[in-house]
């Protein structure tokens, strides 16, 4: 087993009357990339917030690195890289200003690798950061969260609002690193075929509840996407042990199945027949647990 380097133990957290977390649990493994899907007001910034130490854990516990980020802030944020949606960076720098500003913040802060993104990102030293678009923005925050070589790298919904190219870029910078450097990111988005292409585990989360976690591999492996064939058009689709959700109508029904029985051979009874199969996506597993689309917004 590996090293974790987020522990999270039965977290709970309320605003008033409502509960935004209850009883949260996760492990996140060094050297993963981590997914954290969830809906609109699900919870999952909330929880990224408690593991910065901007909230303190009303119950349950928050570890870092083995610290309290509440109780010793320097000792887990020196160690993070951060980039949100919001992405505030000051406006009135050049991004040569910012990278020297930032800079001074980081002992390990590597100039030869700030550079590199500099140039990877094609952001001009000379420009205003006001000036610069949403998605050059979104670049100029990476490579502040990444020019120090963080050993852990929080992204909160990142790519929320960027064109394909500016992801692809952000998608990138993960992969590399991840798998260059052996570091640690958690990646929290609504953009599900994203966190697909990255991820080695995910958890989902539904009303400040844990609805699924498990590594990628295992999750997809234990869900298939299956289109039956009834022998007559039916009203509703019938009662199979192991459906999680139906779509379709008439004659033909495309069920989300999850677990080792054979769905094949519990449909013959139900006089019908499997057409199609192929896994399903995270998307697919995502709506069948959850039961409603994701939007950008949360909690």
């Amino acid at each position: 087993m590996r090293e974790s380097i987020i522990e999270i133990s039965e977290l709970t957290r309320r605003f008033g009357r409502k509960a935004a977390l209850r009883s949260v649990s996760l492990s996140v493994p060094r050297g993963s990339v981590y997914g954290l899907v969830g809906a609109n007001g699900a919870g999952k910034t909330t929880l990224i917030k408690h593991i910065l130490g901007l909230l303190r854990a009303e119950s349950g516990a928050v570890r870092v690195f083995g610290l309290d980020p509440v109780a010793d802030p320097v000792g887990v944020l020196s160690r993070i890289g951060y980039l949100s949606e919001e992405n505030d960076l000051p406006g009135w720098m050049r991004v040569d200003e910012l990278i020297r500003y930032s800079r001074a913040f980081y002992p390990a802060w590597d100039d030869g690798y700030a550079e590199e993104l500099r140039q990877t990102f094609g952001l001009e030293c000379g420009q205003k950061v006001g000036s610069l678009s949403k998605g050059q923005k979104a670049r100029a925050g990476l490579l502040i969260a990444l020019a120090y070589r963080p050993e852990l790298l929080v992204l909160d919904e990142p790519s929320s609002g960027l064109d394909p190219i500016v992801r692809r870029d952000i998608l990138g910078a993960i992969l590399r690193t991840i798998a260059h450097e052996g570091r640690t990111v958690l990646f929290s988005s609504h953009l599900l075929d994203e966190v697909e292409q990255v991820a080695d585990r995910v958890t989902m989360i539904s009303g400040g509840t844990v609805a699924l976690s498990a590594s990628l591999s295992d999750m997809k492996a234990s869900h298939r996407c299956l289109t039956l064939r009834f022998r007559e058009p039916r009203a509703v689709p019938p009662d199979v042990a192991g459906v999680l959700r139906w779509e379709g109508g008439g004659a033909e029904w495309t069920a989300i199945h999850r677990g080792s029985t054979r769905l094949e051979d519990v449909v013959e009874k139900c006089d019908a027949r499997v057409v199609a199969e192929r896994p399903a996506s995270l998307d697919e597993i995502f709506i069948a647990h959850v039961g409603q689309q994701l939007s950008a917004a949360d909690v």
